[in-house]
Formats: C-alpha cells, structure tokens, sequence
C-alpha cells in the first residue's frame, strides 16, 4: 500500500511549504545579493525584480507589476528602472536563474534521488497549464542545466512560481486588494513591510474570509498539475523533496 500524501490536492499542501521555503531560501541567500552586486551590478531589490520579472522579456513595466502582484507598484517601477539602466531584462533573469542552480547545487548531491526528484518535479510543470499563469509560464521557458542539482533546482521555482501566480490570479477572482491579501494571510503586517507597502495597513479581520477563498482557489490550482503523476509517484515525490530540502549541505 502506498504511504504518504496520494491525491493531487494533498501532495500539494505537503509541497507548500516545503517549494517556497528553498524559493525564499535562495532568493534571500547573502551569497546571491553578493554575486548580483558583483557580477551584476545589481543591488538587492533591483537584482529581484529584474531578475524574477525579466523572465517575461523587455516588457512594459506595468506587465512586471500586474505579475508580480503584491508589490507597490511604484517599487516595483522604482526597481525595474533601476535594474533596466544596467542589463537587458532577460539576460538578468537567464543570471539570476542560474544562481538558483548554483545553490541548488551547494546543497542538493549529485545522486540518483536527485535526478529522480527532477525527473518527477519536470513531468510536473511540464505537464501543467500555463493559461493566465505569466511567471509560470516564463520562468519555465528558460534554459534548463543539464546536470540534475541544478536543474532540480531551477524546476522547484518553476513550480513555485506556479502557485505564486495562481495565487495573484484567486486574489483578483475575489476582489481582494493585495495589500489587503497580505494583511489577513499567514504573516500579516510583516509581510506587507517585508513587500515595502507603506503604512497604516487595513484591518485583517476585515478581508480574512476572502483571503480564506483566495487561498481556497489557489490551493485547488496547485493541485492540479500533480494529476500528471501517479498516487506512488506522488508520494514518492512528497519524500525525496521533503528530506532534500530539510536537509543541510555538508560542511565543507
């Protein structure tokens, strides 16, 4: 008999956290905001929007906002120039993409479970809808490494940004405000500080029950490319990533 998480709708919320948590991780990494700062020239929030957004390609930066969502739409423009001044917008994020990799790489083995583990995660956004999806849909379309930390890696974003723009596309379905989305969800008025909205911020427990919808909505999206897969594929899945991404790279 099968263990673990076998529906689509379960290997997803074991996924939840387990996605986001290496995308925060190496999106936040001092090691990257250093080699964007070197390599780059791009310096914090400037090396994230134009290397998330760039992804969409030179585009008006009205397309990166209505993407990105749940920034301030002047932080994000104020960032997006700034970044733009330096580099073209796709080459920034074919760079940033590759950083992903890179510590992907510092703390996945180059092991059979990790091809596995990419192998499924690749049937997975492969196989997905990307129809009102933009950063989904963009960040899969760039070049994959061949090797499997780092392609593991790379598709683990994908698939982050997967539920980061279903999640951006419920919010609007309800008529949330995604300042408002962000206040009433988990991390409340930390969250809005960490996204640079300015204060005072809006009562949450005015806006809980559509951000409960919002969530709801988004959750039933995600789950829908794990279909792709069968229940011992899934559950397989949910444990390879569960003990790669806990895990710690070995000390040096």
């Amino acid at each position: 008999m099968t263990a673990g998480p076998v529906t689509e709708a379960q290997t997803a919320a074991a996924l939840k956290e387990v996605v986001g948590g290496f995308g925060f991780d190496w999106m936040s990494s001092p090691e990257v905001r250093a080699r964007g700062k070197a390599e780059l020239g791009l310096r914090g929030r400037a090396l994230y929007h134009l290397g998330r957004g760039g992804a969409l390609g030179d585009v008006a930066v009205e397309v990166v906002m209505a993407a990105e969502a749940f920034f301030p739409p002047e932080v994000v423009r104020t960032h997006w120039a700034e970044g733009r001044a330096v580099m073209a917008p796709m080459d920034a994020a074919v760079a940033y993409a590759g950083f992903c990799s890179d510590v992907a790489r510092s703390r996945f083995p180059d092991a059979p479970e990790v091809k596995r583990a990419a192998d499924l995660v690749e049937q997975v956004v492969d196989g997905a809808e990307p129809l009102g999806l933009p950063l989904f849909a963009a960040w899969r379309a760039l070049p994959r490494p061949a090797d499997a930390p780092g392609r593991l890696g790379l598709l683990l974003n994908v698939l982050r940004e997967h539920r980061g723009s279903a999640h951006a596309a419920a919010v609007a379905a309800v008529g949330i405000h995604p300042l408002a989305a962000i206040v009433a969800g988990s991390y409340g008025e930390a969250n809005a500080r960490f996204f640079e909205w300015p204060e005072p911020y809006p009562d949450p427990a005015e806006h809980r029950a559509a951000w409960e919808r919002a969530e709801e909505l988004t959750s039933a999206s995600a789950a829908v490319p794990y279909a792709v897969l069968s229940p011992d594929e899934r559950a397989e899945l949910v444990g390879l990533l569960t003990a790669l991404v806990s895990s710690k790279p070995a000390a040096p």
